[in-house]
């Protein structure tokens, strides 16, 4: 971590030995020891944690991705439905527009037959 040495070390056990004297030493190496646990601890903690939410976040991208791909062929049946709609209201309106023929059935001939009938009758009589 901090990256010392044996010789380094021992120069600060030497300095702590001198400065602190024999009878305090050792309380406040076990003092040192135990900041520096919690220091590891709580790095370690906050590491653990950066760890969970990048990988939480990764989950989350993959799961929009995937929610994406499903919905995506989704999207592209209703735009085939619509274009199809559309062509066939295309191919609708290509067709003329017929206008039905007021006089599509023949006149009745049996009527004027009937009144050449009467005339020819009252002409004879």
């Amino acid at each position: 971590m901090f990256d010392i040495g044996f010789a380094e070390l021992l120069v600060v056990g030497v300095l702590g030995l001198i400065v602190l004297g024999p009878e305090r030493l050792p309380k406040a190496a076990r003092t040192l020891g135990l900041l520096i646990g919690r220091i590891r601890r709580t790095m370690s903690g906050i590491q653990q944690e950066i760890e969970r939410e990048v990988r939480s976040q990764e989950l989350q991208d993959k799961l929009k991705d995937t929610q994406h791909s499903f919905m995506s062929p989704e999207e592209q049946a209703l735009q085939l439905a619509k274009e199809q709609q559309e062509q066939q209201a295309k191919e609708h309106e290509d067709f003329p527009q017929t206008q039905p023929i007021e006089n599509s059935i023949a006149p009745d001939t049996r009527s004027t037959e009937k009144t050449h009938a009467d005339a020819d009758k009252k002409g004879e009589v």
